[in-house]
């Protein structure tokens, strides 16, 4: 079985002594030393608004995010607390990964690309591995126009060849096969 890393020794700071308390038994909670802020603390817990100069090894719990090494959202629970002052202390920058959105499906899709009839047309003879010539042929419009269309698909798919278009295509769901 591992040992468990060594306590910290963790100063807490708070602008709100009804804050402080709590902020002491998470530091307790994670098996850590409480010192007072004098004491060469190697990581200091604070609220995010105590307004005593605090040392580069600061972990802030809510409060403006970017203002201390570490922040958490204040509802942190004591793995994540735990892990950014031992972060802190060995000199690292912690940040709270954003939270994902409740509902993924919810989330905006890239916007859709607009093709005309024409050039799905192209593009599905491009899947299909169809010549210039050929693709002419079965829409009965030129070889050149065909180079147009083609053209105009690698500019609005962003792609720089034919395999790249059909598969830009597939994934926007423009064409099938």
């Amino acid at each position: 079985m591992a040992a468990s890393p060594p306590a910290l020794r963790v100063a807490v700071l708070t602008a709100d002594p009804a804050k402080q308390d709590p902020l002491v038994a998470l530091v307790r909670e994670c098996g850590h030393q409480l010192v007072p802020p004098d004491a060469s603390p190697d990581a200091v817990l604070t609220d995010g608004a105590a307004a005593a100069p605090l040392p580069a090894a600061a972990v802030a719990l809510g409060g403006v995010n970017g203002a201390y090494a570490g922040w958490l959202p204040a509802d942190a629970g004591m793995a994540q607390v735990d892990a950014a002052l031992r972060a802190v202390a060995a000199g690292l920058t912690v940040r709270a990964a954003a939270e994902p959105p409740e509902n993924f499906e919810s989330l905006p899709e890239e916007p859709p690309i607009l093709l005309t009839p024409r050039e799905i047309e192209v593009l599905g003879a491009l899947g299909n591995g169809l010549t210039n010539k050929e693709t002419a042929r079965l829409l009965g419009i030129s070889p050149h126009t065909v180079k147009f269309h083609i053209e105009s698909l690698f500019r609005k798919l962003g792609a720089a060849s034919r395999a790249e278009a059909v598969a830009r295509g597939i994934r926007q769901q423009i064409v099938e096969f």
